[in-house]
């Protein structure tokens, strides 16, 4: 098969892994597309594992635009939030993937360092071996072996429980709105988990919060303050978003934000509040994500 054929096929896997690693929709494409013009140049016919390969060329890209980002990351102005992708349908019958891309796991991997991120993304969700990710990381089977273990033990010490229930959650997620909308604190409150956390994301370019709310009372009032504030006159949409149930509020045709909502035994425990407009831009697009490919 030509290159052209094989990237079609594999282009899915390549921004999943990209997205895993860099938490912006942007950057795995901008990656993606330069792995693509880079392997325009080889011998691609010599090649004879194309998906190891051709994960090996994303997967160094990836490392070397993450170390970038995290220079840039230290210079954001309030909170940084992953930038949302659409996932309707593509993480329903993956619940490793689904977890893997919801906020809250993706924030977890933003605490890694750059090849412990690679390292436990390429392992632990897409389930390539230490010697596999050695060739492509350039690093040694043992030394791998050493950041894998260490990665583990360092997400699953941060991760939280991800059981996604889309009946509770729209549920739980009308009971928001309305209580919002018509500035009902006590109704708000009963939808609230008592620790609660509240993020927002405006990246300096727009109001949001600069850092996390904490607590029922206290994110009840900020959210029913927004209300007064003209959240009741807003369009809404229910969408998924990396895997969470979530809420698109517009503005006169313009999208404004991005609600996603960690949901817990009928309880919001995360609410992620995306308003940075470079972050929105492409918000709507559907870019599949996959673990799996047909063999090629």
């Amino acid at each position: 098969m030509t290159l052209d054929a094989v990237f079609a096929e594999y282009r899915s896997l390549l921004f999943t892994i990209a997205y895993e690693i860099l938490g912006s929709a942007t950057d795995a494409e901008d990656v993606v597309q330069d792995s693509y013009l880079r392997l325009r140049d080889t011998d691609f016919g010599e090649v004879t594992h194309p998906r190891a390969y051709l994960v090996q060329v994303v997967t160094r890209q990836s490392l070397n635009q993450l170390r970038a980002a995290r220079r840039r990351r230290e210079d954001y102005v309030g909170t940084w939030l992953p930038e949302p992708v659409r996932t309707e349908s593509d993480t329903s019958d993956d619940a490793v993937l689904a977890e893997s891309v919801s906020m809250a796991m993706l924030l977890v991997l933003e605490t890694l360092g750059p090849n412990e991120r690679v390292v436990f993304v390429l392992s632990e969700v897409f389930g390539f071996s230490h010697p596999e990710i050695a060739a492509m990381v350039g690093k040694s089977d043992a030394t791998v072996r050493q950041i894998a273990h260490r990665a583990r033990s360092h997400v699953h010490a941060r991760r939280k429980r991800f059981e996604p229930d889309r009946q509770t959650s729209r549920s739980v997620v009308g009971r928001f709105l309305l209580a919002a909308r018509t500035g009902d604190v006590k109704a708000l409150m009963d939808v609230l988990a008592p620790d609660v956390v509240q993020l927002a994301d405006g990246g300096g370019r727009v109001a949001a919060a600069r850092w996390p709310i904490t607590g029922r009372e206290p994110v009840a009032k900020y959210l029913t303050g927004l209300a007064r504030n003209g959240l009741s006159e807003w369009d809404t949409q229910l969408a998924t978003y990396n895997a969470l149930p979530a809420v698109l509020l517009s503005v006169d045709g313009r999208l404004d934000s991005i609600l996603m909502f960690d949901i817990r035994d009928g309880l919001v425990h995360r609410l992620y509040a995306v308003r940075n407009p470079d972050k929105l831009r492409s918000a709507d697009e559907h870019r599949p994500l996959t673990r799996a490919v047909e063999s090629v």
